[in-house]
């Protein structure tokens, strides 16, 4: 029984060094999309489908990052609302960024409905259980 403590101890070490190398690294590249960001405004003709694009990916990685901190301030439980706002939003850039194919954008238009169906069903079972 021990030896199964020490093999769950090891691999929980593991997993949490890894997520604090991912964090660090989410991080270093959400403040890079937030350089290029600035960059599409300071430039004289900005594309606002890029710097849309690239606002989207930066919340992409905030949402990341949220997740792992959540992850440690909920005692080692990723929630799973975070992960459906990843979803809705890195549904919502793909569809801005492949803005060509009007089935496939409402195929996944029905996909952001039932994430965000998901998301409110969610919140309401939350409130139902602190009840």
């Amino acid at each position: 029984m021990k030896e199964l403590q020490k093999i769950i101890k090891f691999f929980q070490i593991v997993l949490n060094s890894s997520l604090v190398l991912l964090g660090i690294m989410l991080t270093f590249f959400m403040l890079r999309e937030l350089y290029f960001i600035f960059q599409y405004v300071i430039d004289d003709s900005p594309n606002v489908h890029d710097i849309l694009q690239d606002v989207l990916i930066f919340f992409l990685y905030f949402a990341f990052i949220s997740i792992i901190v959540k992850y440690f301030k909920e005692n080692y439980h990723f929630p799973i609302r975070y992960l459906l706002y990843i979803g809705i939003t890195g549904t919502i850039r793909f569809i801005i960024v492949n803005s060509d194919h009007p089935e496939r954008n409402l195929i996944l238009s029905l996909v952001i409905l039932i994430l965000m169906i998901s998301y409110t069903l969610n919140i309401r079972s939350s409130r139902d259980e602190n009840n």
